[in-house]
């Protein structure tokens, strides 16, 4: 399995709060991104360059609280949204990087290379989603617990594959933010090694013990800049 690192989340209580918060923290101001009617959500996207991680994007998302979610009742929004700790630290602290979301060519390999020994792992259903960009309809394939779980407090990536030849990253102007490094701590290291590894992912996210945390270092206008999950 040969995943690759396609774009770090950043989770709101708002969009604005997001967008804003992108704009002081990073110092440049996201692109437009869309909606997703399946989750209740939208997004704003900001291309990431770096010699390490290629076609890779920074997104904002937050619940959109004018739409109603297309899933079945009692099924969660993706990336924990609707879990109240995530939700009342995005209140009391602001927007926070929450997860990482890692491609595939082949999802369904994926989902069952994690769920193999020694991992494990119950990644989640298969879901398709699409939005509409100006540069045409974006198609993909996602990994969402019923749950709406990240897993590892966030650490472990969900898994997308994107259909045809579109990716977000190819629509975004530059934004002169690199992301430089991607390191997680977590007190089951053990548990979460494994896991990275049977996705092919052990070199490209470093996993020590300690308190649950995911870290992008990234290099921006401001300077150097590192975003950090601190357990949510």
């Amino acid at each position: 399995m040969t995943a690759q690192t396609d774009h770090l989340v950043v989770a709101a209580a708002s969009l604005a709060e997001g967008v804003a918060w992108c704009e002081a923290t990073l110092g440049v101001a996201p692109a437009p991104g869309g909606a997703h009617p399946l989750m209740g959500t939208h997004n704003r996207l900001l291309a990431l360059g770096g010699d390490t991680f290629a076609r890779c994007y920074l997104e904002i998302i937050a619940i959109d609280h004018g739409a109603q979610p297309g899933r079945a009742r009692g099924l969660k929004r993706w990336f924990d949204l609707d879990d109240p700790a995530l939700q009342a630290g995005l209140e009391k602290d602001g927007p926070r990087l929450v997860h990482w979301v890692a491609r595939v060519p082949d999802l369904h390999a994926a989902v069952h290379a994690l769920a193999v020994e020694p991992a494990h792992i119950d990644r989640g259903a298969i879901l398709a989603a699409s939005r509409q960009t100006p540069a045409g309809r974006l198609q993909w394939q996602i990994t969402v617990r019923d749950d709406g779980q990240r897993l590892f407090y966030g650490a472990l990536p969900t898994l997308i594959q994107w259909g045809g030849a579109q990716h977000p990253a190819d629509g975004l102007p530059p934004s002169g933010v690199d992301l430089l490094a991607l390191a997680a701590t977590h007190p089951r290291p053990e548990a979460l090694r494994p896991a990275l590894a049977a996705l092919g992912l052990q070199s490209a996210i470093p996993v020590e013990a300690g308190a649950p945390c995911l870290r992008a270092r990234l290099r921006t206008p401001r300077g150097e800049v590192t975003l950090e999950s601190q357990g949510l």
